[in-house]
């Protein structure tokens, strides 16, 4: 299962290393709080390569998380990992100037395409 999830990163854990029969690894939890009516705080897990990506991205950053949540037994009890595979920081929203195909461009205000005869040059 593969998703995605928005939200302000509010804390970087510290990271965690160790050796596995498949040889060392890292990880590094990070908190980050959703901008929901309701907002939530997640719990995200970033491995390997990713943590020195993460650990790059200031506290108080808008971030977009490719994410994949998955479960696994162990002695009886059930853990769930959100794992992220994908990291992009936000920024802020659309590019406030507009592109220069749209720029000095009249206003249609006021138009009206009521008529059929006004759309004849469609191209489609």
């Amino acid at each position: 299962m593969s998703l995605e999830v928005k939200g302000t990163l509010q804390e970087l854990r510290p990271i965690q290393t160790g050796q596995s029969a498949r040889g060392e690894w890292k990880k590094q939890e990070l908190i980050i709080e959703t901008k929901e009516q309701y907002p939530k705080k997640i719990c995200l897990i970033a491995w390997g390569d990713k943590v020195d990506e993460v650990g790059r991205i200031p506290v108080g950053t808008d971030i977009t998380a490719g994410i994949n949540i998955e479960s696994r037994e162990y002695n009886g009890r059930w853990y769930t990992d959100v794992k992220i595979w994908r990291v992009q920081v936000d920024d802020g929203g659309f590019n406030q100037e507009a592109p220069p195909q749209y720029q000095n461009v009249e206003s249609n205000e006021g138009t009206s395409f009521d008529d059929a005869s006004e759309m004849d040059d469609l191209p489609f």
